[in-house]
């Protein structure tokens, strides 16, 4: 096995885990939690599950860049000659990144302070804002995996 294998081999897994995660909470736990939870209930469950989803979320962050631009420069040499879906993977990857850690630094911590102060107005509003940047990232992120996994087979 090559180290670009592993660099490969790293870079899918974190990309599935980060993807895969939203895609699973934003379409299939956040409508039934909303159905049959009342608010402290649904608040409180998102609280728990961010912060076991958000520790494999900064692997991800921390890795995704890491080993894209291993490969990047063990492949290509420099960004002026790869080819235009290693630019977008690159473009859309940093946009994640930084709406991730916005999410994490911002309303995902009021929202662990809300739910601390059982305030779940306050809570409710960060979760929404929560909820409408995940939905901007799995956007994203899908846009991003179609990109890397069909753009090498067309000429761009």
């Amino acid at each position: 096995m090559t180290l670009n294998s592993i660099y490969s081999l790293l870079h899918v897994v974190s990309a599935v885990i980060w993807v895969g995660g939203m895609f699973f909470a934003y379409v299939c736990l956040r409508p039934t939690a909303a159905q049959q939870l009342e608010p402290p209930a649904r608040l409180q469950l998102w609280a728990g599950v961010f912060n076991r989803f958000f520790p494999f979320v900064w692997l991800s962050v921390i890795l995704l860049p890491l080993t894209g631009y291993l490969m990047l420069f063990a492949v290509w040499g420099s960004f002026a000659v790869t080819p235009l879906y290693v630019h977008i993977m690159n473009g859309t990857g940093i946009l994640m990144i930084l709406i991730y850690m916005h999410v994490f630094f911002a309303p995902y911590k009021r929202l662990k302070l809300a739910v601390a102060a059982q305030d779940w107005p306050a809570g409710g509003k960060q979760l929404n804002q929560i909820r409408n940047l995940i939905k901007i990232n799995l956007t994203l992120g899908l846009i991003t995996v179609i990109v890397a996994s069909g753009g090498r087979f067309y000429s761009m």
